[in-house]
């Protein structure tokens, strides 16, 4: 995984992405989905570049897993997107405990997406 030193502040994330990562969420209600980020790290800013499909990924009414030792090494990997089918684009516990990387991005349905860290502190979310 891509380190950066300092806090993350803000996350930048392609609005063309935007647009894909929800209607696949949509698709999967009322089950959720999650994805990998794939980016970069500087300077407090997390840079999202694309996305990937988790191997054997399922989904479920209250959690979506994979299993990590299935995920190649890949140091492009910075956090993690998935969807609460409920709306609320909030971090529960277990999404800060097991989140993969130093971003956890959710998609509270129908469109709201935010931004934490592995702390639960909200970061900006630029759509670019």
């Amino acid at each position: 995984m891509n380190s950066s030193k300092g806090r993350l502040n803000q996350v930048y994330f392609p609005k063309d992405l935007k647009e894909g990562v929800i209607e696949y969420a949509r698709e999967n209600y009322p089950n959720e989905i999650i994805l990998l980020l794939k980016g970069r790290l500087e300077k407090g800013s997390a840079y999202v570049e694309s996305f990937v499909i988790p191997p054997l990924s399922r989904g479920g009414r209250t959690r979506a897993v994979f299993n990590m030792n299935l995920l190649p090494p890949d140091r492009s990997i910075i956090g993690s997107i998935h969807s609460h089918p409920s709306g609320f684009a909030i971090p529960s516990k277990e999404d800060l405990l097991y989140g993969l990387g130093p971003v956890i991005m959710i998609i509270g349905l129908p469109a709201e997406i935010r931004a934490f860290d592995k702390d639960g502190n909200e970061l900006k979310v630029n759509f670019i």
